[in-house]
C-alpha cells in the first residue's frame, strides 16, 4: 500500500486496538462543537441524503421502536422519526456525552418528544433482547473498538425479522473518481477539518480509518456471522458510501 503524500496511512494515523475506544471518545468529545458544520461542509451536504436513503431501507412503520447507535448529534435518529411517527419511539445512543448534548439541543429545537438520547457503549447496549423493530448506525461502526461485539449487540436487541442498517464510508467503485477521492480525503479533508475544528488529528483519523475498514464483501460476511440474513449492499455517490442491510432470523 502506498503512503499518501501527507504521510498519513492506516498504520500511523490510527490508534492501537487497545487504545481505540478511549482515543475515539476523546476525539469526538473534542470536535463536538464543530461536528455538524464540518459534516455539511466536507460532504457538500450529501450526508443528509445518505441518511435519508438508509432510513427508508429500515422499513419502519408508524408505531415502531427504532434504535440508532453511535448517533453522534442525532441526525440519523431524527430521520427515523419520519417513519415511526408520533406513536413510535426512537432511541439514540452514543458514548460521547458532548456529542449527545448537541443532539439534545437539536431534539428540543425540533420538539421531538419521542426521541430519547442515551449515553451508552455500542459494545454493551443497555436494552433487552428483541426490543427494536430496526437498529441503525451511520458512520459509526468503523469507530467501534470491537466491531464484532458491536454488531452482536445490534443484532441482539433487534427483533426477529427486524433490520439492521449500516451506513458507512467505503472505497469508491468508480476508477476515475477513486483518485480524486483519495487526494481529497488525505490532503484537503485533514487540512480543512483541522482549520475549522482545531483538531487536525481527528480529520487525519477519518480517511485512515476508512481505508483500513473492511471491503463491502468482508463486512457483509461479518453481518452473516453476527446472525443476519438477506444481506443487501447499496452503493451511493460512486461507492464513496455503502449501505449494508441485513435481517435478523425469525
Amino acid at each position: 500500500m502506498s503512503v499518501p503524500q501527507s504521510g498519513i496511512s492506516p498504520r500511523n494515523a490510527l490508534p492501537s486496538p487497545e487504545q481505540k475506544q478511549e482515543y475515539v471518545r476523546t476525539m469526538f468529545d473534542s470536535i463536538a462543537p464543530r461536528y455538524d458544520l464540518l459534516n455539511s461542509l466536507l460532504s457538500v451536504r450529501l450526508h443528509h441524503g445518505w441518511r435519508r436513503h438508509a432510513a427508508r431501507l429500515a422499513k419502519l412503520q408508524p408505531g415502531d421502536a427504532a434504535l440508532d447507535v453511535c448517533t453522534g448529534t442525532g441526525d440519523f435518529a431524527f430521520e427515523l422519526v419520519r417513519y415511526v411517527g408520533k406513536d413510535g419511539a426512537v432511541t439514540a445512543t452514543d458514548f460521547s456525552e458532548p456529542m449527545l448534548a448537541y443532539g439534545e439541543r437539536k431534539r428540543r429545537e425540533r420538539e421531538l418528544s419521542n426521541v430519547r438520547l442515551v449515553v451508552a457503549d455500542t459494545q454493551a447496549l443497555p436494552f433487552a433482547e428483541n426490543t427494536f423493530h430496526a437498529v441503525t448506525v451511520g458512520f459509526g461502526i468503523r469507530n467501534v473498538a470491537d466491531r464484532a461485539k458491536g454488531l452482536a449487540e445490534m443484532v441482539r436487541v433487534v427483533r426477529p425479522g427486524g433490520r439492521v442498517i449500516i451506513l458507512e464510508f467505503n472505497q469508491p467503485t468508480h476508477p476515475l473518481f477513486a483518485g480524486f477521492y483519495r487526494w481529497y480525503s488525505f490532503q484537503i479533508l485533514p487540512w480543512f477539518g483541522g482549520l475549522i475544528s482545531g483538531k487536525r488529528s481527528a480529520y487525519e483519523y477519518l480517511p485512515s480509518s476508512v481505508e483500513a475498514f473492511p471491503s463491502r464483501d468482508a463486512l457483509a460476511e461479518e453481518l452473516r456471522q453476527a446472525g443476519l440474513t438477506d444481506i443487501q449492499v447499496i452503493d451511493l455517490t460512486f461507492g464513496t458510501v455503502a449501505i449494508h442491510v441485513g435481517t435478523k432470523k425469525s
